[in-house]
């Protein structure tokens, strides 16, 4: 009897345990890692970051597998909605599968009318001003090009670091693309090593596929996995550790 007492008690604690992890990452923060250099030179591939689940409201995306209901048959919208702001990096859902996580920049909002022309953005009929800084040293023993050009985009009142790679690249020249409403324009900060709105198989965002903004960079590993815990002496970027992202 006492036994069962003791598991019951244990299977209640455990359960408990659960539910309370599950509620903060679907409500406040959830982790995530950072696999490809879409969005090099602000996010690394090895970076582990904190995305706030609350900053654009809940959907179904909110929640682990999202709730079973990735086609909105029984759960669709935002709870408690929030739009992001031009700048933001935002985790979402693609809407190819409903099931992928991307990260990407906020460049266009509903309604903004934006085409890119030797690579560089014309937002609203306004050239996005970017200046030159010094090239971007990449360390990423995957990566082919180990000297990037870097420059830095003027969005009013934000400013972020990017980077361009080669001359006309494939999406360098673009048609105009006209945002629908309940939907945003995302780009990856590597511009011409990212899959995002400026390709078919992307598109526009909706609102409802939003996860959360990402907010601070918790770990970074260069070249190591998570579990080969051996490399981390010669692995761990210490100056990325609790950075904020902009």
């Amino acid at each position: 009897m006492k036994f069962r007492t003791k598991l019951a008690n244990n299977f209640f604690s455990i359960s408990i345990a659960i539910f309370i992890a599950i509620l903060i990452r679907s409500t406040l923060f959830e982790p995530f890692n950072i696999p490809s250099g879409s969005m090099k030179p602000n996010l690394l591939v090895g970076d582990f970051i904190f995305v706030s689940k609350y900053s654009y409201g809940f959907s179904r995306h909110s929640f682990p597998f999202s709730l079973g209901d990735k086609d909105g048959k029984l759960f669709s919208g935002k709870l408690f909605p929030s739009e992001p702001n031009i700048g933001d990096i935002v985790v979402f859902k693609t809407p190819e599968d409903k099931r992928t996580d991307y990260i990407k920049r906020v460049i266009g909002l509903p309604g903004d009318k934006i085409k890119i022309i030797n690579g560089n953005i014309i937002l609203n009929e306004n050239l996005i001003i970017r200046k030159k800084e010094n090239d971007f040293y990449d360390n990423d023993k995957n990566s082919s090009i180990k000297r990037v050009r870097k420059y830095k985009e003027y969005f009013n009142e934000k400013e972020f670091e990017i980077l361009d790679l080669i001359d006309n690249g494939i999406a360098d020249n673009t048609n105009m693309f006209v945002v629908p409403d309940g939907h945003f324009f995302v780009m990856g900060d590597n511009r011409d090593n990212s899959q995002d709105s400026r390709f078919s198989n992307v598109g526009f965002i909706p609102f409802e596929n939003l996860v959360g903004k990402a907010r601070f960079i918790f770990f970074s590993l260069e070249n190591s996995r998570f579990l080969e815990i051996w490399k981390w002496p010669n692995s761990i970027r210490y100056n990325r550790i609790l950075k904020k992202i902009q």
